[in-house]
């Protein structure tokens, strides 16, 4: 339903660096935000770079498949394309430096972005910059510098600026227009709560054979996927627990780890790419989720709200992007982000405490729902659209 004090539906351009079926956490973001804008009594017109496969089809969203990564190509498409239409035209990116191509520094893309301050273009900075951190090497150096220029001339023709987590705004702040502010975008679950318990006793007994279940939702990135090996390994000697990785790449890890630790042979299974259908069942039949982070649990993380949407407890990192409200709703339990060993005790006291599970889950689902649903990303688009 569209209250009546929003103004008449329209028409959002969202730019996008992927979208389904290309796999990623950004890519399952923008399609439920379109879907909630559509919902909304909007349509949403995505543009996104070429892909294999076949686009969604959702009823009240075009999406057009770029003839490259927002190289110089897709911008003059994108300018014939926009300048046919009439204006104001609402533009509405999903920023991230990387997926932008160009190794992440897609300095013409954002250029592109300021000259089209005519329009009405509203950003959305899931990350802002990269940074070096301490990493010395002239690559890396180079990009963090490159990194901050291009959001600096995002930043400074946005009319209207999003962060996925608060944690973003002291960093970008200093770079927005004079007397412009930044809004809070919560980023919510893309896949479906499903209950069917038929399903989930089925994956039980195909992967838990009696034994306490451990999933792990994610993509496998180097970062994560170095955090997980150490605490899997951990885990191997102190519970008997069987460990479920689930999502793109889960196949591969699974190999990789049990090759390397072979005490995880027979303990350690992998789904591959699921279906979104597939991942609540799969989600649904675990007792609890180990979801750790190098950057501590935040709500940018997609992986993690799906877990919460679901009411799973979960085991995860505290580091400098965890938001207070994750300790303070009850609705995940902490290790240190340099600490896997602690990780692993964290798991195996939650294996061991039926009521402090469910009531970490309950507390999670409350959490998703107060928070993070999709209807208050949506809400938060519609108020500033309105104001």
């Amino acid at each position: 339903m569209i209250r009546g004090d929003h103004p008449p539906p329209m028409t959002w351009h969202v730019l996008t660096g992927e979208y389904p079926p290309q796999p990623g956490g950004v890519s399952d973001y923008t399609r439920a935000l379109a879907r909630g804008l559509v919902g909304a009594g909007h349509t949403v017109e995505v543009w996104a770079p070429p892909c294999d496969g076949f686009d969604a089809g959702d009823r009240g969203i075009t999406v057009h498949r770029l003839p490259d990564r927002f190289g110089l190509r897709s911008l003059q498409c994108l300018t014939r394309a926009l300048d046919r239409l009439p204006a104001p035209r609402r533009l509405l990116v999903q920023y991230v430096p990387r997926a932008f191509g160009w190794k992440g520094a897609n300095l013409p893309f954002c250029l592109w972005l300021r000259s089209r301050r005519h329009d009405s273009l509203w950003v959305m900075f899931h990350e802002v910059m990269f940074l070096a951190e301490g990493d010395h090497r002239v690559s890396r150096l180079a990009l963090a510098a490159v990194n901050r220029w291009m959001a600096t001339l995002v930043a400074g023709a946005s009319e209207r600026a999003f962060v996925s987590i608060p944690g973003w705004r002291p960093m970008l702040e200093p770079l927005l227009r004079k007397g412009a502010s930044v809004m809070w975008l919560p980023v919510p679950s893309a896949i479906p709560v499903l209950e069917d318990p038929a399903a989930t006793a089925a994956i039980r007994a195909r992967y838990a054979a009696g034994h306490p279940l451990v999933g792990h939702f994610g993509t496998y990135g180097a970062a994560v996927g170095a955090l997980l090996e150490r605490t899997l390994e951990s885990l191997a000697v102190m519970s008997n627990c069987h460990v479920l990785l689930l999502g793109e790449g889960s196949d591969l890890a699974c190999r990789a780890l049990t090759s390397a630790h072979p005490s995880l042979a027979g303990r350690l299974f992998a789904t591959g790419r699921l279906a979104p259908d597939d991942v609540s069942h799969h989600i649904a039949a675990c007792d609890l989720m180990l979801q750790p982070y190098p950057d501590g649990i935040s709500s940018r993380r997609t992986t993690a709200m799906v877990a919460l949407s679901h009411g799973r407890p979960i085991v995860t990192t505290a580091g400098w992007l965890t938001e207070p409200m994750w300790a303070e709703a009850g609705a995940a339990m902490f290790a240190p982000v340099d600490d896997p060993h602690a990780l692993a005790v964290a798991s195996v006291a939650a294996l061991s405490d039926v009521s402090r599970r469910e009531e970490t889950g309950r507390r999670a689902a409350a959490l998703y729902d107060a928070r993070f649903h999709v209807r208050h990303s949506v809400a938060v688009l519609l108020s500033a659209n309105a104001a």
